[in-house]
């Protein structure tokens, strides 16, 4: 008897160290605001809306210290409808990203699962001054949604940082019985921080051919995307270039074949020492023979009221040409018309 509880109390101890070794996070975002848009085929609306600034969200994170170095991490994220209180997803647990795998910070890191593609890093992080958030983000008129944005199925390897250098590699598989080419992903990224600049260049490509197995391969043509994006912070002010170049089939974006490029040129300055003004201009060239290109001008303000809690106004105006229908949208929803206005509020927890 007095063994049994002796190896109890043994066990429970180990049980107690173990838990100490682990760690996770809930965590989460939390945004609403106001946005008028205009310009839209239906008219005007005016609307009170989530993730504006930032997708509304909750997530769990946890890491494990393995010993070594070596670590077990995991992600398991929602998107919410702040407005309404839904998924905004309907059906879905955990779709911005769910993952699990190990990080060393000598080998870098590898997990699998549902994540963002390089090259939706290299636009929010490196290139928008927006942060891919607002009526100014650069996803109104860059290809960054879709399979673009996230991608399931996916591996990631990403290096440690090596003087200033990092390396990211995805790829993500079809599962597309019959044809193992069939929807694959692959997106690989190389970038490089040092002090003031930060520069990162990012490719992506996808097979959108689609097959079942009771149904021949739909072929269609590859779709590519390329981006280089550089800021520089001259304390003042930070300056951002960004060059995106498509070509190809993107079934998930567009109905159609897709032969274009972007450019953007942008700023963000410190104002006070609470605020942040954001500007950006984005020129979309349509290389087809429609020819239908598209300029976007935005600008924005945020005023941190704590560590936590931010404020924000922004206003983007697209022009359209040659029947272009690019429409003037936020961080989680394409937009209805031409032009939109946003004020709302952020808390991230």
């Amino acid at each position: 008897m007095k063994k049994s509880i002796i190896s109890i109390a043994i066990l429970g101890a180990m049980s107690n160290v173990a838990f100490a070794q682990s760690n996770v996070t809930i965590y989460g975002i939390v945004d609403a605001g106001i946005v008028s848009e205009r310009g839209g085929k239906a008219g005007s609306v005016t609307k009170v809306t989530s993730g504006v600034g930032s997708a509304s969200r909750l997530g769990f994170k946890g890491t494990e210290d393995l010993g070594g170095g070596l670590n077990a991490v995991f992600v398991l994220e929602s998107g919410i409808k702040a407005d309404t209180g839904e998924s905004d997803v309907a059906g879905s647990i955990a779709n911005r990203q769910s993952y699990v795998g190990l990080k060393s910070a000598t080998a870098g890191s590898l997990t699998l699962g549902r994540q963002y593609t390089p090259y939706y890093n290299t636009l929010s992080q490196v290139a928008d001054p927006f942060a891919a958030g607002l009526a100014g983000s650069a996803k109104n008129l860059f290809m960054a949604s879709g399979n673009n944005t996230r991608t399931s199925n996916s591996v990631v390897y990403a290096t440690p940082a090596l003087n200033g250098f990092t390396a990211e590699a995805a790829y993500a598989l079809g599962e597309q019985s019959g044809d193992n080419s069939a929807s694959r992903q692959l997106g690989l990224s190389v970038g490089y921080a040092n002090g003031p600049l930060t520069a990162r260049a990012a490719f992506n490509s996808r097979n959108n051919d689609t097959t079942a197995p009771t149904t021949p391969v739909v072929n269609t043509t590859m779709g590519h995307n390329a981006l280089l994006a550089v800021n520089y912070d001259f304390a003042v002010a930070k300056a951002f270039f960004a060059y995106g170049k498509d070509k190809g089939n993107f079934s998930s974006i567009a109905p159609k074949d897709v032969d274009s490029s972007e450019i953007l040129v942008g700023a963000t300055a410190p104002v006070g020492p609470a605020g942040t003004l954001m500007a950006s201009f984005i020129r979309k060239n349509d290389k087809l023979a429609s020819n239908q290109d598209a300029d976007q001008w935005a600008i924005g303000y945020s005023h941190a009221l704590s560590k936590r809690t931010s404020t924000y106004v922004a206003y983007a105006k697209i022009k359209n040409k040659n029947g272009a229908t690019y429409t003037v949208g936020n961080n989680s929803e394409v937009g209805t018309g031409d032009k939109a206005f946003n004020i709302g509020v952020k808390h991230a927890f």
